[in-house]
């Protein structure tokens, strides 16, 4: 009797345990611009190591995931931002709508990577650039010479052939227009888009959708990103892809807590694996460019010098001149823009 008395005890404290550990289980609600292939890698790997935080993505592109953080600033939904444009976060920065927190390991991080208030509102993992998909077979086919600028994209030969990003819906569409803003100026960036725009068959809601459709052949021309370019072309895409001579812009994508998360432990802890070298060297699976020195090596199909092609880019104005950017953007442009789904 008494063997089976202690039998139940040890069933029922097991039972406890459990329970116990299920009870601890924090779960943070995470919005993230992140592609969903890297996000189910990255989400793996952290779970392995933090059974007790259970991570619920709400995934969109970079404009949508902003826009719908500032819609909810008065009643936040989100605990973190993992994987969002630092341009984006600037913005909630400015509305006060972020956490500072210096998470461990930060000061092992490029300073660029890095906001500069103590502590730093958000943190830097990776950074992605502009670059020209070309279609080698379809531009054969059209007897298109293959750009080796942006200023090339206005040539009347590629009329109907470009694709590119809807900026207020795509974090690489905004760095592109901003960029050029900065490249060649205020007045001398509206004329480029301007004739730009007399190219452009449609404005895609995805930075990455213009790579695919020239990886495709439904375009010969998409504007997108160097990760995406890269990740078609080893995919046997008959890409070649441009980096423009003029440089290129660039965003990176960071991480912050969302002020008011009732799970601030648990984000933190987040916050502490999103700059850690074993989730540097994850993204460095598709992008050559980390916040963490001295951990990149060479993505197959890029440049080694790539950061050396990126402009000298002002996050804070882009920031602080977003709204009026893509106002003027959306009444000039937006006409060509593909349906929102």
């Amino acid at each position: 009797m008494k063997s089976r008395n202690v039998t139940i005890l040890a069933a029922f404290a097991a039972a406890l345990m459990s329970s116990a550990a299920f009870a601890e289980t924090t779960e943070l609600t995470i919005y993230t611009a992140i592609e969903a292939e890297d996000l189910a890698r990255y989400a793996e790997t952290f779970t392995k190591s933090h059974p007790d935080i259970k991570l619920n993505f709400v995934r969109d592109s970079t404009g949508v995931v902003t826009a719908k953080l500032l819609a909810e600033k008065d009643n936040p939904q989100a605990d973190v931002i993992w994987g969002l444009a630092a341009t984006s976060l600037l913005v909630l920065k400015t509305e006060g709508m972020l956490e500072p927190y210096a998470p461990k390991g930060v000061e092992l991080l490029k300073p660029k990577f890095v906001d500069k208030d103590t502590p730093p509102a958000w943190v830097g993992m990776d950074a992605w650039a502009a670059s020209i998909c070309f279609n080698t077979v379809e531009g054969k086919k059209l007897g298109l010479i293959e750009p080796t600028s942006w200023k090339d994209l206005t040539k009347p030969e590629y009329k109907g052939h470009i694709v590119m990003p809807n900026p207020a819906s795509s974090g690489t569409g905004f760095l592109d227009v901003s960029s050029w803003l900065q490249l060649f100026g205020e007045k001398d960036g509206w004329a480029y888009m301007d004739a730009l725009h007399q190219n452009i068959d449609a404005y895609t809601h995805s930075g990455s959708k213009p790579c695919k459709m020239a990886a495709s052949g439904e375009t010969v021309i998409g504007i997108s990103f160097e990760f995406r370019a890269a990740k078609s072309k080893k995919e046997g895409a008959p890409l070649d892809i441009v980096i423009p001579s003029e440089g290129i812009g660039w965003d990176m994508e960071a991480s912050a807590i969302v002020a008011g998360t009732k799970n601030l432990e648990a984000a933190k802890t987040l916050l502490d694996w999103s700059i850690s070298k074993q989730a540097n060297e994850m993204y460095n699976v598709g992008y050559a460019v980390l916040a963490m020195p001295n951990v990149a090596k060479p993505v197959e199909f890029l440049p080694a010098d790539i950061e050396s092609k990126m402009i000298d880019n002002d996050f804070e104005w882009a920031a602080n001149h977003r709204k009026a950017i893509l106002d003027e953007w959306t009444k000039r442009y937006d006409a060509k823009s593909e349906p929102k789904s």
